[in-house]
């Protein structure tokens, strides 16, 4: 049966997942599919995987959303800290437009977790300034104000104690420096003491694979914001991409 259902697609650095989603319910509308990442992974042979990707949901009509770990800017990605350089000034929209034939609208990978959380999520209802930070491999951030995303925040690269403040706060650096929890909760207060001053926001929430460990580190953390863990995890990026793509791309 033919639906009109967004679809979204999550490009990470080992695979490319996808399916379509119900923005009602904020869930999966059908199976999700995965496919390993091309090496390299530049944006065409991204593109091919994702028109592959898209053949496999044949009655899938609606537009599409798609999760990239960069700046993006009016579909036009402007950095590549953690994937191919040759992504940087690519109108991404336009590339997979045409090359899956369907309406692609391309958001921040943190900005689609963001909208997610907040629309279905963990801050779902919240009226104030939420924060979504996701901690892997960098730390990716969304600000949401009453349901409205300001995109491209980036608040993994501020300076935190003359460093990066991923480099040293990410969930990476703890496995890489082989932290304790307690270690690194430290790092992490650091961090969200400086982005506090900076913004004052009203809650906090925690994306990333490491958040299923959230009863771990949280409490551990010595900030005045409520912080709380996501809660769609690893659905997050699609469902986010694909209630982007509804809304197309604004």
């Amino acid at each position: 049966m033919v639906s009109s259902h967004p679809f979204g697609i999550d490009f990470g650095g080992s695979g490319i997942k996808g399916a379509p989603v119900d923005v009602q319910a904020g869930d999966f509308a059908g199976e999700r599919h995965r496919i390993e990442t091309p090496q390299p992974s530049t944006p065409r042979a991204v593109a091919a995987v994702f028109a592959e990707l898209l053949s496999r949901f044949p009655d899938s009509t609606g537009a599409v959303g798609v999760t990239v770990p960069g700046v993006v800017r009016h579909g036009v990605v402007e950095s590549a800290a953690n994937i191919d350089k040759s992504w940087i000034g690519t109108d991404a929209d336009q590339l997979f437009t045409q090359a899956t034939g369907r309406e692609v609208h391309v958001v921040n990978d943190a900005d689609a977790a963001g909208l997610a959380e907040v629309t279905y999520g963990a801050a779902k209802g919240h009226q104030g300034v939420v924060i979504v930070t996701t901690l892997g491999t960098g730390i990716g951030s969304a600000i949401v104000h009453r349901g409205a995303l300001v995109p491209n925040s980036e608040l993994g690269h501020l300076e935190v104690d003359g460093h990066d403040a991923e480099s040293r706060a990410a969930n990476s650096a703890r496995e890489r420096e082989e932290l304790s929890w307690h270690q690194w909760a430290q790092r992490l207060t650091a961090y969200y003491r400086t982005v506090e001053k900076l913004f004052s926001p009203d809650l906090f929430v925690v994306g990333g694979g490491v958040s299923k460990h959230s009863a771990e580190f949280l409490p551990l953390l010595d900030i005045n914001t409520p912080i709380i863990p996501a809660v769609l995890r690893n659905r997050a990026g699609i469902v986010g991409a694909a209630l982007y793509a509804r809304t197309g791309g604004a």
